[in-house]
């Protein structure tokens, strides 16, 4: 289950720990905000690697096509995203803003394309914890947009958790297919 945090929207423990530490947005009068969060049964390392390629969105992104980066990966670097169809977009150009492997903590911004969402950015952080007796991920996704002309922050809102939950949901599909692949054993066990 995803779960998104956004003003109206609480919840209690680490979680909103981990908000006000890595998910810190400046919103303006025009943009809307959200945080959601997703429970993953696979090790962090495991989720880690798959959130952490800028330069491969598609491993997981389900609407994500191809991914071409320019230059080398590091902060600055643009990657240009290709989307299936079905989405009111074809391309999205994206800015990596932030790459932390000891903190893990990714953070991109959206530069261009040929989509609605102007000045969107979002972060992503992942966090250790126990599932079921073994390591387990908690992954949390803020982001800011602006509110298109003629539509409500709760429409926009509303559509940009819609995709965020979709990508959540297959980092958990993905990771979880790979970490039984791997058969992780308990935590207990070691």
């Amino acid at each position: 289950m995803v779960t998104p945090m956004n003003g109206d929207r609480r919840t209690a423990g680490p979680e909103e720990d981990f908000i006000r530490r890595h998910h810190k947005h400046h919103v303006r009068e025009n943009q809307c905000t959200s945080s959601l969060v997703k429970h993953i049964k696979a090790p962090l390392p495991l989720v880690w690697s798959l959130v952490r390629r800028f330069d491969q969105p598609q491993r997981y992104k389900p609407f994500v096509s191809r991914c071409i980066v320019e230059g080398d990966l590091q902060i600055g670097t643009v990657r240009e995203v290709n989307v299936k169809s079905g989405l009111p977009a074809t391309t999205s150009k994206e800015r990596l803003e932030l790459l932390d492997d000891e903190e893990h903590i990714f953070s991109m911004r959206i530069v261009g394309g040929d989509h609605r969402l102007k000045n969107y950015s979002s972060t992503i952080t992942v966090h250790p914890e126990i599932i079921d007796g073994r390591p387990g991920t908690l992954v949390i996704e803020s982001f800011v947009v602006d509110v298109p002309e003629g539509n409500t922050k709760d429409e926009t809102c509303y559509f940009v958790e819609a995709l965020i939950k979709c990508n959540l949901k297959s980092l958990a599909d993905v990771s979880e297919r790979l970490a039984v692949q791997d058969r992780t054993e308990p935590i207990d066990r070691v």
